[in-house]
């Protein structure tokens, strides 16, 4: 049995290769007994569970499909799924994850994972939307809206987001040292794993714990990136797509 986890893949239905790119790597990786986790940001936007577009149906389709080939697929949100509910868990059979929920490795450290964005804690302008958007209040009121609606929403505030962080320091949109050493302190642990920023890389942090190793996966561009834990080994591959 093997882990995989993959975040940041961004799927739509404007980029036919990420999706292509995506479905062979779970038929050339994945196999009965292996458990896949996607750490947030698997669509580029995800705007309910009633979404009825062909690409996310066959995209359902596909992580149905891991389950009856025995593979158990993992789904925590991201900053452009956070609407993903209980009915996208039940046609796929994926189990959604709590953020900051941990799971033990092969080689017997607990790892801590969460998409990502909580740890940005310097770009104030995002934190602040991140606590509108995760707003259950917030989102049944959004959900209540017609498809429609929602999807001149979510494009408006891709466009919005593309706008800003052109304009921001990138170290503003990178994780913050305090909030990162935070994390690791009231998981227990030392070993973190987390998407968002598109920064593929493993880092080492000094704090009370020790020394602590966070592993960042990458996004799907024009390659793809996974972490592979298997037999006491946690390896961080890039592919082609």
């Amino acid at each position: 049995m093997a882990r995989y986890f993959i975040s940041d893949l961004h799927l739509q239905p404007s980029r036919m290769d990420l999706a292509k790119g995506y479905y062979d790597f779970c038929e050339q990786h994945l196999s009965q007994g292996d458990e896949l986790y996607i750490l947030g940001d698997f669509f580029d936007a995800w705007i309910g569970d009633d979404e009825d577009g062909a690409f996310y149906k066959d995209v359902i389709q596909q992580l149905a499909a891991l389950k009856g080939r025995g593979v158990s697929t993992y789904f925590m949100h991201g900053n452009r799924d956070f609407l993903v509910g209980g009915k996208f868990a039940e046609l796929t059979g994926a189990t959604l994850l709590e953020e900051n929920c941990t799971i033990t490795l092969t080689d017997g450290r607990t790892a801590l994972l969460l998409h990502g964005d909580s740890l940005c804690t310097g770009d104030i302008e995002y934190m602040a939307f991140r606590q509108q958007v995760r707003n259950p209040a917030w989102q049944a009121q959004i959900l209540a809206l017609p498809l429609e609606h929602r999807r001149a929403m979510a494009a408006d505030l891709r466009a919005k987001s593309k706008s800003m962080n052109s304009n921001k320091a990138e170290d503003i949109m990178d994780v913050a040292e305090t909030s990162v050493n935070a994390a690791f302190e009231q998981a227990n642990t030392s070993l973190m794993i987390h998407g968002h920023t598109h920064r593929p890389n493993r880092h080492k942090h000094t704090n009370s714990l020790g020394v602590c190793e966070r592993i960042v996966l990458g996004d799907w561009e024009q390659t793809g990136w996974y972490l592979k834990d298997d037999n006491s080994a946690v390896e961080l591959v890039e592919f082609p797509l």
